[in-house]
């Protein structure tokens, strides 16, 4: 997969490891994922989240016959940090054949939990 001209290029996203049941992705906390006060944005946390369930669901799926759509998200943002590293750890909980549902916790350096986030992914098939 090509990640270049994406957001995930735009927030330092980079991919750590991706096996079809778990998929791990790091992201820099600083000025490209800050909110305006200098702490994490939650966007970015969800970014972060709905890329790692995007991709996973991929790996579930023939890219030729199918597109994948994050179709909705939620995400319960439990501590905050202002500089560093976090990663996401992608887990599916269910792999259906139109929809998918993936969990995302994103922890710190030290392993703390800053996120947790559930993401539903569409599978939707290409029009011939």
């Amino acid at each position: 997969m090509e990640f270049k001209n994406t957001l995930m290029e735009s927030l330092g996203i980079e991919v750590v490891s991706l096996e079809k049941n778990l998929v791990e992705m790091t992201m820099p906390v600083d000025s490209r994922t800050h909110q305006p006060l200098g702490f994490l944005h939650g966007g970015a946390n969800v970014a972060l989240a709905e890329s790692a369930a995007s991709i996973g669901a991929c790996l579930h799926v023939d890219l030729n016959q199918y597109h994948v759509f994050g179709i909705e998200i939620n995400a319960n943002h439990v501590k905050s940090k202002r500089d560093g590293m976090v990663t996401a750890k992608a887990e599916p909980i269910h792999i259906g054949k139109t929809t998918m549902v993936w969990e995302v916790n994103i922890r710190d350096e030290e392993e703390n939990l800053l996120c947790i986030s559930r993401c539903t992914i569409g599978i939707v098939p290409k029009k011939s």
